[in-house]
């Protein structure tokens, strides 16, 4: 039975398609887990087994509440800063945070949001620079990222380590391995002018090394297109514009038949990702009824939070929050069912974050005091006030350095490649009820 870790996705494309994995509990439902389940540390947000997402909920907590003007307690800041490897990078979590981290099981997710959490909260540069080295150590030679060190890259640990490296005011076009940027690893996976009309601007979890043909991944779009956009967290953008995105500019006459497996093989331009992507979340947005879709095999499509929650972000980001209004509205509306009313400290700081880029009052959305939820989860802060408050809108100068899965299990694990049928699902690590 496959439990919450985030495996390989050979691994759980062999486990479902032969009917052999099983849904594992969420990881921030309290009491969730094996009977072995890692006990809650003080000074760490949410309830349920931190094992695989510790780290994760514990950064995008802290980011949202020093947004909404709370500060944390010193003992949920220490929980954060002592997670970190002597190397610079974060695991999922560590129960004994003395003992040595093994580097090949290093999350460059964790690292990229205890990175920008770092920086929101301030005064700690030293663990900020480490983490941008590792960062840069653990670049693959496309220019990509991998969940795991090691590994074949993908679109959401790529956005998130580019989005850390705004955050740190470090270029990503100056972050490079063998000649190839951070932007440009997360070309890699945007679909071009190759891919069919509807798929242009999303973007793949995984380029399939086989060849086999590769449709657009709503958490990985939603989580890239932030990155693609410029942005950080939290989302801070103020250059706010009437007019939808962009959509990229094809030649005439579209793709052919099974075009989507070279689709990505010419990289979108830099100068158009953003809003390429931006319009293909729009659209997706719009055939959804104001949200993303998760279609996963023998289930019904249900609404996909984590996904939605990140374009709306991106959207936000890429100056387009009109495009972006619909997705916020659904989830005020639908949001509590994704943060188990609450209980889901990963959930809720997410929605905390959306409600501030979008000029929302975090403490009244859809009627419920997100901030109050949060704070809840952990120790108490040490100060609280101005919760309605957006974010800071002055975002970070960058400076040269030389040279998302919702209420769902498969949130947060990865996204599976299928065999023949060209299925990709969005499977990252359970985080709560994706991040």
């Amino acid at each position: 039975m496959l439990t919450a870790a985030r495996l390989g996705a050979a691994a759980l494309t062999a486990a479902l398609l032969t009917g052999t994995a099983a849904a594992p509990a969420l990881a921030d439902t309290p009491g969730a887990g094996t009977a072995s389940a890692a006990a809650v540390p003080d000074g760490l947000y949410g309830k349920g087994d931190p094992t695989y997402d510790g780290v994760w909920r514990q950064a995008l907590a802290l980011t949202a509440l020093t947004a909404a003007k709370v500060t944390p307690a010193d003992s949920a800041v220490a929980w954060l800063t002592g997670q970190q490897c002597a190397d610079g990078g974060w695991p999922s979590y560590r129960a004994d945070a003395a003992a040595a981290c093994d580097p090949a099981t290093e999350d460059s997710n964790a690292t990229a949001v205890a990175v920008q959490a770092l920086v929101a909260l301030g005064g700690h540069q030293d663990a900020v620079d480490k983490g941008v080295q590792w960062f840069k150590a653990n670049q693959n030679a496309d220019g990509s990222w991998a969940y795991n060190p090691g590994n074949p890259g993908d679109a959401n640990s790529t956005g998130l380590a580019v989005n850390a490296l705004i955050a740190a005011r470090t270029d990503p076009a100056t972050v490079a391995k063998a000649g190839r940027s951070a932007f440009d690893g997360l070309a890699v996976f945007q679909l071009g002018c190759a891919a069919p009309a509807e798929q242009r601007g999303g973007f793949v979890y995984q380029t399939s090394p086989d060849g086999t043909p590769a449709a657009a991944n709503g958490l990985a779009s939603g989580q890239a297109s932030l990155a693609a956009a410029g942005g950080r967290l939290p989302v801070a953008n103020t250059n706010r514009t009437d007019a939808a995105p962009k959509a990229l500019a094809c030649p005439e006459g579209g793709a052919t038949a099974g075009a989507t497996a070279g689709a990505t093989a010419t990289a979108v331009p830099r100068a158009d990702s953003g809003e390429a992507a931006g319009a293909y979340l729009t659209a997706q947005l719009a055939a959804g009824g104001g949200h993303l879709t998760l279609a996963l095999p023998g289930a019904a499509p249900a609404p996909d939070y984590a996904a939605t929650a990140w374009a709306s972000l991106g959207l936000v980001q890429g100056g387009h929050p009109q495009q972006a209004a619909g997705a916020v509205d659904w989830l005020a509306k639908e949001g509590g069912s994704w943060t188990k009313g609450g209980t889901d400290a990963a959930a809720t700081a997410t929605l905390v974050l959306v409600a501030q880029a979008a000029q929302r009052d975090p403490a009244a959305f859809g009627g419920t005091d997100l901030v109050k939820q949060l704070t809840a989860l952990g120790p108490a802060p040490k100060a609280t006030g101005g919760a309605s408050a957006p974010a800071n809108s002055s975002a970070p100068a960058k400076k040269d350095d030389g040279g998302s899965l919702n209420k769902y299990w498969p949130l947060g694990i990865g996204l599976l490649i299928g065999v023949g049928g060209g299925l990709l699902l969005s499977l990252q690590r359970k985080r709560g009820a994706k991040l």
